[in-house]
């Protein structure tokens, strides 16, 4: 019987343990002089995204605390999205540089932008 238990247990537990992921198709803004300006349209799928602008790298993504977007438009920009921010349909995220002077590059923001959901 408890062996029974203990089954029924792990059955209902496993499904409930998604990892939070970018999934589907977002416009992406920048912001420029407090305007928000549509750039291109992403693809985001398990670990990998790629821009609709077949000239743009594929990035890679990096689920920790925080969600990293690395190889963003250009080797040295770098892009960081709150983990809470996942659920939305509007994302916002900020942009740094692998190049700036700081220690650690993820504290020095050089941008910021929105990635609105295509439904």
């Amino acid at each position: 019987m408890k062996y029974l238990t203990l089954i029924i247990t792990l059955f209902f537990i496993t499904p409930n343990q998604q990892t939070d992921k970018l999934t589907g198709r977002y416009n992406y803004l920048i912001e420029d002089d407090n305007v928000y300006v549509q750039k291109d349209k992403i693809t985001f799928s398990d670990s990998v995204f790629v821009f609709d602008n077949k000239y743009l790298p594929k990035g890679k993504i990096s689920y920790g605390n925080v969600i990293l977007l690395d190889n963003f438009i250009n080797r040295d920009l770098i892009i960081s999205i709150p983990k809470d921010q996942i659920k939305k349909d509007t994302v916002l995220f900020y942009m740094h540089d692998k190049q700036s002077s700081t220690v650690n590059y993820i504290d020095e923001v050089v941008g910021k932008g929105k990635l609105i959901k295509i439904k």
